[in-house]
């Protein structure tokens, strides 16, 4: 049902700053919102229908540095699309894991990933407490609200401890934290009916301890 509602409310096509990779989006972003919240309450917003600037970034940046990913273990954390994870697994990584707390997230991903004809592990759960180890955590615009913000902050700055290379892209958002270094920028197109604009300034960060 879940990957049959992705289907229904999606196309199949190229990431628009990211065109190695296909990506289930929404035609009409509006009407998926209300599709969505039709569905019920306790239905998470669609996030996983769109490709987000901050994932763009870095699935960009991945895919020009395959270096970084390659061989190496990778966490895509809040993954919504899967677009990180799908861009880390074309690069190289092994093994990928996309990880959600969203159902309809995780199915889009699987989705995406078989479309890629790539290998990801979907997660369903909130690892935000747990330390497991990765050589690579990539997280794509998750520095949107203070909450978020505030839980995601320490998960990343914990695996940069423990040796990880942490990577998070970000559009400026409100709640992006200071003390993170700058690895690169670009201008990515975004769905403007989301943005307000059609193109954000979008920033690769790496976050340290």
């Amino acid at each position: 049902m879940l990957l049959e509602f992705v289907h229904a409310h999606t196309v199949l096509a190229p990431v628009p700053f990211v065109p190695e990779v296909l990506l289930h989006q929404a035609e009409d972003s509006i009407a998926l919102w209300e599709a969505t919240e039709a569905a019920g309450e306790a239905q998470p917003p669609p996030f996983w229908a769109f490709a987000w600037a901050g994932g763009q970034a870095l699935a960009r940046h991945i895919l020009d540095e395959p270096d970084l990913v390659s061989g190496r273990s990778v966490l895509d954390l809040a993954t919504g699309s899967g677009l990180v994870a799908v861009a880390a697994a074309k690069a190289g990584a092994r093994p990928v894991v996309a990880n959600d707390i969203d159902p309809l997230s995780l199915a889009a991903a699987r989705a995406n990933a078989d479309a890629n004809g790539v290998p990801v592990d979907c997660v369903e759960a909130d690892l935000l407490d747990s330390d497991d180890r990765y050589g690579v955590v990539l997280a794509g615009d998750v520095f949107y609200s203070r909450e978020m913000t505030g839980r995601v902050l320490p998960f990343l700055r914990r695996a940069a401890g423990r040796g990880s290379l942490v990577l998070v892209g970000d559009p400026g958002r409100a709640y992006l934290p200071e003390g993170l270094i700058r690895r690169a920028e670009y201008d990515v197109p975004v769905v403007e009916d989301l943005e307000s604009v059609p193109i954000r300034r979008t920033t690769v960060w790496q976050v340290t301890t």
